[in-house]
């Protein structure tokens, strides 16, 4: 028996809360599953789970032998990352997960300079609007916008970042400017999901919410999207307020409505609170950090 197989076996039963389902999260058979939690109770003398036709249960022995598990596991897979260098000299892959239009007009510059300082360290960039989780995707750094919720991620603050509504010149100019949140009604508008709904957007008068109907003509995917679209002079959209500034050579954007908009929102790199951060990931903080600080500022 491999012990340490076994015991990586027998966390992803208690994880998953039952022999098949850990066999699927795991792609082997449900056989070698069974075979590996049997033989782990056999070298221990003693039942892990009391086993009933629907569900598997933790004994005491059984709860008591997870925490020591986990930290058996951390312990190796440390002291083999320790062994390879990953703690003394910066190599290996970083994973970093991004907003979208943050990571092409903000994040992808700096990653690029990264790259060309850290010659032993390559980068997998996730640019997606989705909060992947960091465990789950083996993701090392992540860039949040907005507040984040308490978790055992470690969170560096860069700044904050405000919402803003926009269209280009040659539109407003066209179509003329709009003073309030009423006044969208009469404009063609550009709506993201992650922002807003297709037929009503939210805005702050006198530190109260209001929802006022627009007339959406393009529906888009993402937020870099609805800044190309009002650059083309589609429409109005909602931004954030660094899509407009870091990429002025893309077409201008002029903001509308400024004094409706809600408070600005925290921006943050978080990483898994670790012993041992691996030397790559601190590189890549201090690297990252005080470029992305610049943009935004508070």
């Amino acid at each position: 028996m491999d012990r340490l197989e076994a015991m990586s076996t027998f966390l992803t039963v208690v994880e998953q809360g039952s022999l098949s389902a850990a066999a699927r999260r795991l792609k082997t058979p449900l056989t070698t599953v069974s075979r590996n939690v049997s033989e782990l109770e056999a070298h221990l003398r003693t039942k892990l789970f009391n086993r009933s036709s629907r569900q598997l249960v933790l004994t005491d022995a059984g709860t008591s032998y997870v925490a020591a598990c986990k930290r058996i596991l951390t312990d190796v897979t440390e002291a083999e990352r320790i062994a390879s260098g990953e703690y003394t000299t910066p190599t290996g892959e970083l994973s970093v997960t991004t907003p979208l239009g943050l990571g092409r007009v903000v994040l992808m510059p700096i990653i690029a300079n990264f790259l060309k300082a850290y010659p032993d360290i390559k980068v997998r960039m996730i640019p997606t609007d989705q909060k992947l989780s960091l465990a789950q995707e083996q993701i090392d750094v992540a860039v949040r916008i907005g507040e984040l919720p308490d978790s055992s991620l470690v969170a560096l603050r860069l700044g904050r970042t405000r919402r803003v509504v926009c269209a280009s010149p040659a539109y407003l100019a066209a179509r003329g400017t709009p003073r309030t949140p009423e006044d969208l009604v009469s404009h063609d508008c550009i709506s993201y999901a992650g922002f807003s709904l297709p037929d009503s957007w939210t805005f702050v008068r006198n530190e109260a919410t209001i929802v006022v109907p627009v007339q959406t003509r393009l529906i888009v995917g993402s937020v870099e999207a609805a800044c190309a679209a009002a650059r083309a002079g589609i429409g109005i959209s909602i931004a954030f307020i660094y899509q407009i500034e870091a990429a002025p050579g893309e077409g201008p954007l002029t903001t509308v409505l400024d004094e409706f908009q809600p408070p600005s929102m925290p921006v943050n790199l978080v990483y898994a609170a670790n012993r041992f951060l691996p030397i790559k990931i601190r590189a890549f903080l201090d690297f990252a950090a005080p470029r992305l600080k610049k943009v935004f500022a508070e």
